[in-house]
């Protein structure tokens, strides 16, 4: 026993070791490509391209950053100013100061915007949970939004039956497994391999959490790979530190507030709005989709062909048309 121990302590001890040696190298490598921005003590951080107005906001999914938009932040340069976010303890933001609540998570899109965008109105573009907080914040602060583009809203999740509850529970556990892997260095170490050609290894280490987790890790790296080659070891560094999962754990805790409160939202401000929906969504999110569009007069609804769930992975050109159609509505509405 003793001897097993010890072989523990120091497995433990030369994980930790890589980890931190891990966790410098990539600070020197891939430090922050936009600026960091203070918002009520919680530093953000800022990726903007461009010139003009409305400004374009974007609003990440649940554990994505600023890095999804990478593809689309220089073609929305070409016609206004466009900005993209790390929501705290994501990407290159530091782990957050204060509990995830709505009232929290929508008070520092309001300070990033006031920040970064001119203060003026701006265009709200929104994914997956994103689109959530979008809605929230459009429903509670309309004098500050110029228009909505809101992609695969997970409306799915509002009504939160008890089979969602033990998804959600699971998801929360499993966030704050990796954070603990990753502090000893397990979780670069795996994305090391999966990496560098010999994805076995990981992929049977994943199978031991389930096939549920399994099928996660698959689908993750496959939208990964949808990203600028040039990203991708951007995304492998950000997602070898702790604070991520235990971010992503944060924010999948604040899931059913925020669904709570979109669901009992009953209009939304009277400004250009789009909504996409994925082509391989179920007919009744499809239908929940366009009812959400009807919220607004100037509302209407797409179906992105050829799409998952993230749509500005598989079908820029149409999120683009549809983020410039809204901006171009705006001006015009500003222009009479």
């Amino acid at each position: 026993m003793t001897v097993i121990l010890t072989v523990l302590a120091l497995l433990v001890a030369a994980g930790s070791l890589y980890q931190l040696i891990g966790i410098r190298l990539s600070a020197r490598r891939y430090g922050p490509p936009g600026t960091m921005l203070d918002v009520g003590g919680q530093r953000l951080h800022v990726i903007c391209a461009g010139d003009g107005a409305p400004a374009v906001l974007f609003e990440s999914g649940i554990a994505a950053s600023s890095l999804s938009w990478s593809r689309l932040l220089p073609q929305m340069a070409e016609f206004t100013r466009a900005c993209a976010y790390d929501r705290a303890g994501l990407g290159w933001s530091p782990s957050p100061r204060a509990r995830r609540s709505v009232a929290r998570m929508l008070a520092e899109m309001d300070g990033v915007r006031a920040g970064s965008v001119s203060g003026g109105p701006c265009v709200l573009v929104g994914h997956s949970f994103g689109a959530l907080l979008v809605c929230a914040y459009a429903s509670q602060h309309s004098n500050n939004v110029a228009g909505l583009v809101l992609l695969d809203p997970p409306s799915e999740w509002h009504e939160m039956t008890a089979e969602r509850r033990r998804l959600l529970r699971g998801g929360i556990q499993l966030s704050r497994l990796g954070s603990g892997l990753a502090r000893l260095g397990v979780v670069r170490a795996c994305l090391a391999l999966l990496t560098g050609g010999a994805p076995g290894a990981p992929r049977n280490f994943v199978r031991v959490f389930g096939p549920t987790a399994a099928r996660t890790l698959e689908r993750l790296v496959g939208e990964i790979r949808k990203l600028p080659a040039d990203v991708h070891p951007m995304v492998q560094a950000i997602w070898c530190q702790p604070k991520c999962f235990r971010a992503m754990a944060d924010y999948l805790a604040a899931l059913e507030e925020t669904t709570a409160v979109v669901r009992n939202i009953s209009s939304l401000p009277d400004v250009p709005l789009v909504i996409i929906t994925a082509d391989d969504q179920a007919p009744d999110t499809i239908s929940t989709h366009r009812q959400l569009a009807r919220l607004s007069p100037q509302g209407r609804h797409l179906v992105a062909s050829h799409s998952g769930h993230w749509i500005q992975f598989d079908r820029p050109d149409l999120v683009v048309a549809a983020i410039r159609e809204v901006v171009d509505r705006a001006r015009r509405t500003n222009a009479a």
